[in-house]
């Protein structure tokens, strides 16, 4: 239990300890830093294809991709306690037969 509270707080440190040392730094993701690469080297560059479908806001935008991140994670999670659940059970089982 005293172990479990330690690494959660680590977690949140880790998020949080960046966001009070670059005050004020804007935190963008690293396709807006490619594109403007790209600009650089090449002005005339087209991209070869475009979005399907553009989100209204980028507050939308973050939403959609924190929920891909939370499904992805649970699935992850999910997978790690079955394998895990199923190995302690046949673990049991074969105890239980000595």
């Amino acid at each position: 239990m005293k172990k479990n509270l330690i690494l959660i707080l680590l977690v949140v440190l880790l998020a949080i300890v960046p966001l009070f040392m670059n005050r004020g730094a804007e935190f963008g993701g690293a396709d807006g830093q490619a594109e403007e690469v790209i600009t650089q080297i090449n002005p005339d560059y087209q991209p070869w294809f475009s979005s399907v479908w553009e989100p209204p806001s980028g507050e939308i935008e973050s939403l959609l991709f924190a929920l891909q991140a939370a499904l992805g994670a649970g699935f992850i999670g999910y997978y790690i306690g079955y394998v895990r659940g199923r190995k302690q059970a046949a673990e049991k089982e074969i105890h239980a037969k000595n």
